[in-house]
């Protein structure tokens, strides 16, 4: 269509049919379709943030999620959230990893770019519990995800991991060479598959994948619409409180009052969920830019610690409302002190988290503020 007869042109014609040619497929390049991402678990606390932040990066987004722990009045309020012109470019399926199916009717009416991994189940204690449990929903289910990721020819991914593969380091900030010592069940899920993804990029070299290796998520939307609300008893430390807060649970029981720490309680390294959203965004950008990424682990953390009785002192600062608190044992499987070196991030990812929750949590207290208007019925002032 667009062939040229040269003998036929001269170099002024040349010049501008080679100029036309070069800015139709700028043109070309600019209107075609956006990224297709799979997002697994993105239902979830950390999954729903990351959703927006790909809705307004550009991205197409398709979730999976079963609702273990998560509910779909999530996925609506990510669409309240980006609104109805970015909520064009979502869609929902409900459906497990571990049944392939489920996975296939995904893969064979999409062609999808990459994918980001969330599902799983993430409790420490309840691990140390129901090991088998952790087990099926974690192994079996990434397991499935990667056959038919590459049944279809998707080779792209960022994988949630957690710095529990660290265990209690040997020192601190920890650093992605340190050596790998899991203390739980949930930790050790996801140092296998961790080991699942260096062994099937080591065999096929055309895999790219990144592995997230995140610490404490905590906070919310600024909108309050999104946050970390979860089924039962919270195990994290943030929805915890805000239970308490709104007088949904009596006391926040704090596991460990005797850690040799400042204040006896565990320090950890809490980073504000939408950093963390971000440093997915990142990575996924890594992904699709650079060609010698193999399979490449990165901290997401805010490189500070922060002990557990300092969180509760900021978020009572933050609220204006007191947490009754009750000293427990120290939990099995618990490290006394975790936190990040994100030097690697920051060079190679551009990301670095912007917000230190130790010292603001004012979302996780807005979404407090807007479960009393309607969602739960309880008032948090």
């Amino acid at each position: 269509m667009f062939s040229l007869t040269l003998h036929k042109f001269s170099p002024h014609h040349l010049l501008f049919s080679l100029t036309f040619h070069y800015l139709l497929l700028a043109f070309f390049k600019m209107v075609s379709p956006s990224q297709k991402i799979l997002v697994t678990g993105g239902a979830g606390f950390i999954g729903t943030h990351t959703v927006v932040q790909l809705l307004k990066g550009g991205f197409t987004v398709s979730i999976i999620d079963n609702f273990d722990n998560s509910v779909m009045e999530a996925v609506d309020r990510v669409r309240q959230v980006v609104g109805p012109h970015l909520s064009q470019n979502l869609e929902f399926t409900q459906g497990d990893l571990r049944n392939r199916d489920d996975l296939e009717r995904l893969f064979s009416r999409t062609k999808f770019d990459a994918v980001i991994h969330f599902a799983g189940l993430k409790a420490v204690a309840e691990s140390v519990a129901k090991p088998r449990r952790y087990f099926d929903f974690n192994l079996i289910g990434t397991i499935n995800l990667y056959e038919v990721m590459a049944k279809y020819n998707c080779k792209k991914m960022v994988f949630s991991s957690s710095a529990t593969v660290y265990g209690q380091p040997e020192k601190i900030p920890c650093e992605e060479d340190f050596k790998l010592q899991a203390m739980n069940p949930y930790g050790r899920t996801k140092l296998f598959l961790e080991e699942i993804a260096r062994d099937i990029q080591k065999a096929e070299p055309e895999w790219k994948i990144i592995l997230l290796r995140y610490f404490n998520p905590v906070g919310a939307h600024e909108s309050g619409q999104l946050g970390e609300d979860p089924k039962g008893i919270p195990n994290n430390l943030m929805p915890y409180i805000q239970q308490v807060a709104v007088g949904r649970l009596p006391e926040l029981n704090v596991y460990g009052h005797d850690y040799p720490t400042r204040d006896g309680s565990a320090i950890r390294d809490y980073i504000h969920v939408m950093d963390l959203a971000d440093g997915h965004i990142a990575a996924l950008r890594k992904l699709f830019t650079s060609e010698n990424i193999g399979c490449t682990a990165y901290n997401l953390g805010t490189g500070r610690g922060t002990s557990v009785l300092e969180m509760v002192a900021a978020f009572e600062k933050a609220s204006g409302k007191k947490i009754p608190v009750k000293l427990c044992p120290r939990r099995p499987g618990d490290a006394t002190e975790v936190y990040a070196s994100t030097q690697r991030a920051e060079t190679e990812l551009s990301w670095k988290g912007k917000i230190w929750c130790g010292g603001d949590v004012q979302g996780p207290v807005e979404l407090g503020k807007e479960q009393s208007l309607g969602l739960h019925g309880e008032a948090l002032n």
